[in-house]
């Protein structure tokens, strides 16, 4: 490891993180969320109730429903200008810290009896369905063409284009629409089950965050104690992430409160502490 990291390494476990600095850090992400709800919250909820193609947020400039802000504010060029920037930068910091659905997941997962922080057969196998998804939206997107399949109902309440939409829209499109908005009930169940197990989006950023610049990760004072699992609402610890390299000159590292062990790589399963 290199001086350079190895400083950092000092630096992080001279400071580690109080309750106070870890509620401020919670507030701050809260903050984030919120802004990003505001300005991205309509186009979400137009994305999964009233979006006529099958895989929403990627066809905007070709979708017929002109009252998405999608179309109005032109926020599909943004939107994707932004995410790689962000992957670069920071990994998957985006699902926690910017996903509006990100945040109704967080917060939904305050309630969930299940939270699912263990290592067992399910949990271990249960995140490769967000790959999973990630290959069927690629493949209708890329592979069938992005078939529309409802109807793009055109009147001014969102309510009622919606209670439209659903009775006739097609039945591949009931089951896309069926399938995201049963895995949110899920959510209040089992802790994140979205982002966990199903979301697209965060298989694609979860499969290339190891080219970001910023990077969390575990040191050698870690003795896989096994409090950032407990902990962590992504249920992820630092020995399934990659070790250091050198490059890691850029990378900050975090020792967690009352134990030698570092929070995970992934920016979006930095903990959020209720004690």
């Amino acid at each position: 490891m290199s001086d350079t990291t190895a400083s950092i390494n000092t630096a992080g476990a001279a400071a580690s993180p109080t309750k106070a600095g870890s509620r401020r850090l919670t507030v701050w992400r809260r903050l984030t969320q919120t802004a990003m709800l505001v300005v991205m919250g309509q186009w979400s909820f137009y994305g999964i109730f009233r979006c006529p193609f099958i895989v929403p947020y990627v066809s905007c400039q070709n979708c017929p429903v002109l009252t998405c802000h999608g179309r109005l504010f032109s926020m599909f060029w943004g939107f994707w200008l932004l995410l790689p920037v962000s992957v670069l930068l920071f990994g998957r910091a985006f699902c926690g810290w910017a996903c509006p659905g990100g945040l109704v997941v967080q917060l939904s997962a305050k309630l969930a009896p299940l939270k699912l922080r263990v290592r067992n057969w399910a949990t271990r196998l249960l995140p490769w369905g967000k790959y999973l998804a990630l290959a069927g939206v690629l493949a209708v997107w890329l592979g069938l063409g992005q078939p529309r399949e409802a109807i793009p109902i055109r009147v001014g309440e969102f309510f009622a284009s919606v209670r439209l939409t659903f009775e006739h829209a097609n039945t591949v499109w009931l089951v896309r629409t069926g399938i995201v908005l049963g895995m949110l009930v899920i959510g209040f169940l089992v802790a994140g089950a979205w982002c966990r197990f199903a979301c697209p989006t965060g298989g694609l950023l979860d499969a290339i965050k190891g080219i970001s610049l910023f990077k969390i990760y575990k040191t050698s004072a870690c003795n896989d104690c096994g409090k950032c699992l407990r902990v962590c609402h992504m249920g992820t610890r630092p020995a399934e992430t990659t070790a250091p390299t050198a490059a890691t000159a850029w990378t900050v590292a975090l020792r967690m409160p009352s134990t030698s062990v570092v929070p995970p790589e992934r920016a979006d399963a930095m903990p959020d502490r209720d004690d």
